[in-house]
Formats: C-alpha cells, structure tokens, sequence
C-alpha cells in the first residue's frame, strides 16, 4: 500500500518546527543557532512542507530573487532549506515536493528560472537542474602574493568603518556591479541583514566582521571587501569593485594585512586575482559546483537573456519532469531580439531541459556537453554554431556562495 504524505505551505506559527525539521535533517540544533537566518528571510507563504498526521517531515522553499543573466536580469526562484526527515527517506518524498514546486511556478506564472546549492551534486540532475557556474577556492601565502610592478592601483583611499557607517555604501557598489555580474542576485533590506550578520556563532572562532571601503578623492565609494580574521587565516567574505584600479587596490590591502600570512577567498573560475600577482602559484585554488540552473518555462528562461551571436537554431526539448517544456522549438536571436516558438521544422540539437540550465548562465557550454553525450547533435555543425552565443564575456559566479539564496 503507497502512503501519501500531503504538502502545503505552512502557516506563521509553524516555522519553528519546520526549522526544527530541517536542521534535524542536517544534524543541526535548532537551539543552537541553525538556520541563523531563518527569521529574517523565511517566507511562509512559499516555503511548503510535507506532513505525517500533525508532523511536519520534510519541505522546502522559495526566496524570490532576482538574477543577473547574459545581457540582463531575470527574476529567479532560489531553492532553499530542501530537507526530509532520516525516518521518511526513499519514500518519494522529494520527487514529490519537487514536482510541485516547479509545477506551481509554472502554473502561477511566476519566476521562469530556479536556482540553487547542492548539498549532494548527484540529487537534483532528475528534477532538470543543470551544473551552470563553479566556484573556485582560492588560497594563498600572503608573503609571496605580491602585485605585478606597475599594476594601477588609482588615486583612491581605502577606510575601515564600522557597519552603519559602511552599509549605505555598500550597497551602491553592489547595486552598480551586480548589473553586469552574471550569476549575482539583487539585495533587499531583509537579505543585507542576513548578510550581514555577525553574531559568534557567526563568526566561528574569527573576529567581527570588518568593512573596508574604497573611495575616490571625491569620495565616491567604487568598492569594498568584507573580511574577518582568525589565526594565520585572513578570511575575505565578499569582494566588489567598480572600477580595475579598485579591484587591485583591494587586493594590495588584503594581501598586505599585518599578522596573517594566509588568505581565503571563493571566487570566479576567472578570477583576475591570479593575473595580477608576480607569482601565478602563490594563489591556489580548488574548483567546485556553485548554482545548479533549471530553466522552470523554457521560452520565457532563454527569451529572458542575450547572446553573443546571431543564431537561428531548432531544439528537441526532452522534459519528462516538466512535460510542457518538451517538443521541437526555434530559437532565434539577433542583439537585442530573441524569439521562441514552436516549428515543424527538423531539429538541429537534441537537449534536456538540465542542459539548457546547464549552460544558461555562459558557463558551461553545448560544446563540452556535447563531447560528453549529453546534447545530440542532428544537423553537421549546430554545435558549433550554438556554443559561443550561449557563452558570457566572463564565467558566472554566485558571491554568496553556499548562503544562496538567503544572502
């Protein structure tokens, strides 16, 4: 006999034990700070949880965001807090929630791309996700970072200053970057808050958080890093710069810290660092999955973007997780005008629809996919025609990292 478990959003007063749920799952103590954020950012009216009688066993949620895509922005749904208790696994559970989720966007006419982290990467490929931008771990000595002879550092100055006093600026940079940066999100009041949160549990054994602002002689702020210390570890949480100069003048000043001799950061795959230091290797760095993409309507998802070249290619769209995407379409695209619709004429690329999220972003590309049997290639040389418009001028890359998208 099949059990169903029944799913709806959960009201008000049961965040706590839905927190409750999904730390349990995490071996987390919710009394002991899990989900740190929760009640800042969580909104009950998006976030659906799976029951059991009275028992809340498993749920997930929606943060609205909005994402900055190849030559412009998209509202996004950020997948979050995806969880089933140990006692309910393999029960089709998450098939379920995950079903629904996309199944209500899709009705409702909400966001038409959803994003997330992966916990596990070997989860969500089923429901449609694609691996579309990676992080990469950079870490370095500090006594053998130095910057290149001559590299322009500008005119500016850089300050230390306490929250309030940086938090207007901050935000200005970020809103005059994040336009052109793709893979970053949008902050309202509610996620600077979260970002920006610095209490112990927080901290992890490191110092309070520190803001260092970079200003023009005028006073313009053009940019900033968030760091905190611990040990012989200097800790760099985010990094925006406005300008080139900015962007090297902010590494001199990290690199140059008194009394650590390491530095972390995760940044871009292309992150310049590397190219402005005299030696290559004193920066290391790992490379890791960051968004996972699924394109939730795949006309309004790819219409939402730009290319990088004219294109005039048919798709066979497979999607048997989300049926109303799959059939055989044309996407056109000349500048500024993109087109999707159906067509009768024969295919040039076969694709999934974790494909398309897959190289949604300008990361990852058709041609690599290809190589690995996942896109078909029905007509001599669609790949190669396909490939570079889907490209970015730079590799996407998610700041917030594993916070996405509570930050």
């Amino acid at each position: 006999m099949t059990t169903t478990y029944p799913l709806r959003t959960i009201a008000a007063h049961e965040t706590d034990a839905w927190a409750r749920m999904v730390t349990t799952t995490y071996g987390q103590d919710w009394r002991e700070g899990g989900l740190r954020n929760a009640a800042v950012t969580l909104d009950p009216d998006r976030t659906i949880a799976a029951y059991e009688g009275g028992e809340i066993i498993g749920g997930t949620s929606v943060y609205g965001r909005v994402l900055t895509v190849p030559g412009g922005i998209t509202p996004v749904a950020g997948i979050t807090l995806v969880a089933v208790l140990p006692t309910h696994r393999r029960r089709g559970i998450l098939t379920t929630m995950m079903r629904k989720q996309l199944t209500d966007l899709h009705e409702s006419g909400g966001e038409p791309v959803a994003a997330l982290n992966a916990a596990e990467s070997t989860i969500y490929g089923r429901f449609g996700y694609g691996l579309a931008s990676y992080v990469a771990e950079l870490r370095g000595d500090k006594r053998f970072m130095a910057l290149r002879p001559g590299t322009d550092l500008g005119a500016g100055t850089i300050r230390l200053l306490d929250r309030a006093e940086a938090r207007p600026l901050l935000e200005k940079v970020y809103e005059s970057v994040r336009g052109a940066a793709v893979g970053w999100v949008d902050r309202t009041e509610k996620y600077w808050e979260a970002h920006l949160a610095d209490g112990e549990r927080v901290r992890d054994g490191g110092t309070a958080l520190r803001f260092a602002v970079h200003l023009e002689p005028g006073g313009e702020a053009t940019g900033y890093a968030l760091y905190r210390s611990k040990g012989e570890f200097v800790r760099v949480i985010e990094l925006a710069a406005a300008t080139r100069p900015t962007y090297a003048a902010l590494w001199r000043f990290l690199i140059d810290l008194d009394a650590h001799t390491d530095l972390a950061y995760d940044g871009a795959v292309d992150e310049p660092l590397r190219h402005l230091l005299a030696d290559p290797r004193a920066a290391r760095t790992t490379v890791t999955d960051n968004l996972w993409v699924r394109l939730v309507d795949v006309d309004r998802a790819l219409t939402a973007r730009r290319y990088s070249a004219p294109l005039d290619l048919v798709l066979e769209v497979q999607d048997t997780f989300c049926p109303w995407n799959a059939g055989r379409y044309r996407l056109s695209a000349d500048g500024g005008t993109v087109t999707y619709g159906p067509t009768r004429a024969g295919a040039d690329l076969r694709v999934t629809a974790a494909e398309l999220g897959a190289a949604y972003l300008g990361g990852t590309t058709l041609a690599a996919l290809a190589e690995a049997g996942r896109v078909e290639e029905l007509r001599p040389g669609a790949v190669a025609a396909a490939s570079p418009a889907f490209r970015g001028a730079r590799e996407p890359f998610h700041p917030s990292g594993w916070a996405f998208p509570a930050f």
